[in-house]
């Protein structure tokens, strides 16, 4: 596959009008930014420590402001791709109704944005971490990793986990231990929960040419890979608590999720597809499954926190 040095043009045939509000909250991937910003709240929550309320607001807001500049900018430089795809023909940019040129200012001016007041707000290494998330997803995956190999997820899925630190060090002001164990969390939690959505759309990736482990290494392949992720993020969701930094309400939702977690990976890596009619069922509630789990889990850890505050304060 020939490498791309230059955004694919997007040049749809109709007319374009000028873009609805809609369209460019279209571009913030709105379904996406709802986990991003729940990830990085509770990360926020459940730090040791205490946060003005304004302060906390704009953390979580730069965070929203962010990642959806960064997905605006996706967007941008993919437009040709969504417009090859069913999954996303109907978007802003390969519908024709929003201009590249726009999507692009519209990412660039959000994610400045984002960086600049997180840094005056929260401190600038949370400043920091929040630019490396922006570049990590606009560029290092969307422009350079996807197009090129079929680990993009595994590599790219550090983008969607920078949320959680960066809630805990606007609380705690340093990195430490903890804010890494939710990174790694989130980082070995993406491949199966992004893999398990390619198995039944991988036909839209294969006719735009994207290497995604389906397409390139075949369906069985990938369904390992599901399986052997699956299996190392049960002990990882359980460390925090085996090295002492939640309690057990932590523990024993971490260790009851990820065993179903597991469970439904199971029916996916080891069964067989039937057919071209197989309509991927185990597949489907995989993925379903993964983004339910990530919510609880996370969840679990800011009721742990405050179990431990309350029980304190007793």
């Amino acid at each position: 596959m020939s490498q791309t040095s230059s955004p694919p043009k997007c040049q749809p045939a109709i007319q374009r009008q000028p873009a609805h509000w809609r369209d460019f909250f279209a571009l913030t991937k709105p379904r996406v930014m709802t986990l991003v910003i729940f990830t990085g709240l509770c990360g926020l929550l459940a730090a040791p420590g205490h946060i003005h309320p304004v302060i906390g607001f704009a953390t979580i807001l730069c965070i929203a402001v962010g990642a959806g500049g960064a997905a605006a900018l996706n967007q941008w430089w993919e437009a040709d791709i969504d417009a090859g795809m069913k999954r996303t023909a109907n978007r802003p940019l390969p519908a024709g109704r929003m201009d590249r040129d726009s999507a692009r200012d519209f990412g660039m001016a959000l994610s400045g944005f984002a960086v600049l007041t997180m840094g005056l707000a929260a401190g600038w290494l949370c400043g920091l971490i929040l630019l490396v998330s922006i570049i990590y997803y606009s560029f290092v995956y969307t422009v350079w990793l996807k197009p090129r190999t079929p680990q993009n997820i595994v590599i790219g899925g550090g983008a969607g986990a920078f949320p959680p630190m960066i809630g805990w060090v606007a609380v705690t002001g340093d990195i430490t231990l903890m804010p890494v164990l939710l990174f790694a969390i989130i980082f070995m939690w993406t491949p199966p929960h992004f893999w398990a959505l390619a198995l039944f759309v991988k036909t839209d990736y294969a006719k735009v040419g994207i290497p995604m482990l389906p397409v390139v290494a075949g369906e069985k392949v990938t369904r390992r890979q599901i399986l052997i992720y699956s299996v190392l993020l049960l002990p990882l969701t359980l460390l925090p608590w085996w090295l002492g930094h939640t309690g057990a309400v932590y523990g024993w939702s971490a260790a009851v999720l990820s065993s179903l977690f597991l469970g439904f990976a199971l029916r996916v890596g080891l069964r067989e597809r039937q057919g071209e009619d197989d309509k991927m069922k185990p597949e489907k509630q995989l993925f379903a499954y993964s983004v339910l789990y990530l919510f609880v889990l996370f969840g679990a850890l800011v009721a742990d926190r405050w179990v431990q505050v309350l029980g304190g304060s007793v």
